[in-house]
């Protein structure tokens, strides 16, 4: 019980710092040398844990500073991290909330089987998939048999694509803004594979369950 208080006004301590100093926080990031790319780097990991301004801007933002390839990295490394902090936050201390706000989505049933069949898969996929909310996968992590470290590189490795976009738009907006649309295009081409490769496997998945049941 101390432990979960504890934890508890920690994370409520930062949420509310990272609140009250967000503004200057993005204003020190476009003018910070690459000297600063640690500390840019930790964050990031704090701007993605509590997203007061939302990370897709964060990125665009760290991109335009440092550049496509070390702003890239930036970001990937702080929504990584922040992933695997919430994913240990809720498997070690807070599985009765997880469990609230896992309750509050109706496709579940649908996660579980693909759980079932490959959980590594599953988590890299959705991480690709942006609509998809970041603490479904988190939580829904967090409350399965998923061991850390596998869920710690599915999450990372899905999570590459759409920050390698975020810090190229951030940079290509200072220094070839035409380019943008090409990219969008690109990306979209990408999501769209994804995206079909998610469903054909869910189809698999759930039929592969199916007929198990049947045969039960």
């Amino acid at each position: 019980m101390l432990r979960k208080i504890l934890v508890t006004l920690f994370y409520v301590g930062i949420a509310v710092f990272i609140y009250f100093i967000h503004e200057p926080l993005l204003q020190w990031i476009r003018q910070t040398d690459r000297e600063f790319a640690v500390l840019t780097a930790l964050v990031a990991t704090l701007m993605s844990l509590f997203p007061v301004i939302p990370y897709p801007i964060v990125g665009g933002v760290i991109g335009a500073a440092y550049g496509p390839v070390l702003g890239g990295f930036i970001i990937w490394f702080g929504s990584s991290m922040a992933s695997v902090i919430m994913f240990a936050i809720v498997r070690y201390g807070y599985q009765d909330w997880g469990m609230k706000v896992l309750h509050k989505y109706k496709y579940l049933g649908k996660l579980t089987v693909l759980f079932e069949r490959n959980a590594f898969l599953t988590i890299t996929l959705l991480r690709m998939i942006p609509v998809i909310p970041s603490i479904i996968i988190n939580v829904y992590a967090a409350l399965s048999r998923v061991r850390f470290l596998s869920y710690a590189l599915a999450s990372s490795l899905g999570k590459i694509p759409s920050m390698i976009l975020f810090a190229l738009i951030g940079h290509t907006i200072v220094t070839d803004p035409q380019e943008i649309v090409y990219m969008i295009l690109i990306y979209g081409t990408f999501l769209a594979v994804v995206y079909g490769g998610y469903r054909y496997f869910q189809k698999r998945a759930e039929a592969k369950f199916q007929t198990e049941h049947e045969e039960n």
